[in-house]
């Protein structure tokens, strides 16, 4: 414990880097004899014993998606980080944790969360993915976890809720570099409308079965005592409604304005670009 007074000038200092209260910031560099490195460690320590006490188990029902995209280095990854109120998903500190933990998925490739935690953090090696959770956790006094992630090589393209419940991290090949605001749109409208799949492909056999037998039967309802074949044609004509609500590159792109009657395949082979995936997360949900 130092025995010289803690001036007031310090103690503002400390709150400027830290953002905790002013009495702990006191606290600390007391503590640490004045010395400004100290008081932070002391302070980082705290928010570490924060996530162990009972108020870190408290339930981590809000969040939002975060997600770090490189056209350049051809990675992507997308996150959702949880948390305990509405107001810290809000918060900018919050806000830029997730995109930090969002950029150490793409470029160090974790297999697990708990793998992800223990890397060296990717802008600091000096100290961990963990530390740099817990020194937000400290200053905001939440609890905090990274429920999942996706990680993505190749081209990627994304978008995100202004208020972060819901992003769409989106991977296409092509020989060229595409454009981001092309990608950012496609990505945007896969938000909209949560297509089931990116290709006709990707359709299960058995789906495709199942949307068959029903556009017949409806043909038949509705076209009841008319050829065969104008059934036939109307089940096909069924189907391929469902087909073009249900898979991405059959859908018309949401931006009709811009993109006047394309449908987002295309969209993308006027471009030169094929679908590869995409991944659509919803804070809580399945996507």
């Amino acid at each position: 414990m130092s025995t010289n007074p803690i001036s007031a000038t310090a103690v503002r200092e400390l709150r400027d880097r830290t953002d905790m209260p002013m009495m702990k910031c006191k606290a600390a560099l007391e503590k640490a004899a004045g010395d400004m490195d100290k008081a932070m460690l002391i302070l980082r320590e705290e928010g570490g014993k924060f996530m162990a006490s009972d108020k870190g188990a408290r339930e981590t029902a809000e969040g939002r998606i975060a997600i770090f995209s490189d056209l350049d280095k051809k990675v992507g990854a997308i996150l959702e980080l949880r948390c305990e109120s509405p107001s810290v998903v809000k918060n900018d500190k919050f806000v830029d944790l997730g995109r930090d933990l969002a950029k150490q998925v793409a470029f160090k490739n974790p297999a697990t969360v708990e793998e992800l935690m223990a890397q060296p953090f990717v802008d600091d090696t000096g100290k961990t993915v963990q530390d740099r959770l817990a020194d937000v956790v400290g200053i905001i006094r939440e609890n905090m976890r990274v429920a999942r992630f996706t990680r993505v090589e190749g081209y990627t393209g994304s978008y995100a809720h202004h208020d972060g419940t819901l992003g769409v991290l989106l991977q296409v090949n092509g020989a060229n570099k595409p454009d981001e605001t092309l990608l950012r749109d496609i990505a945007a409208h896969i938000a909209a409308f949560s297509p089931a799949y990116a290709k006709a492909d990707e359709v299960p056999a058995e789906v495709q079965a199942r949307e068959r037998d029903l556009a017949k039967k409806q043909a038949g309802e509705q076209a009841a005592g008319k050829p065969q074949n104008i059934i036939d044609k109307i089940a096909e004509g069924k189907y391929a409604t469902w087909l073009s609500e249900s898979v991405l590159v059959e859908q018309q792109i949401a931006n009709q304005m811009k993109y006047p009657k394309k449908t987002v395949g295309q969209l993308l082979a006027e471009n030169k670009l094929e679908i590869v995936k995409f991944v659509r997360l919803k804070v809580g949900g399945q996507g």
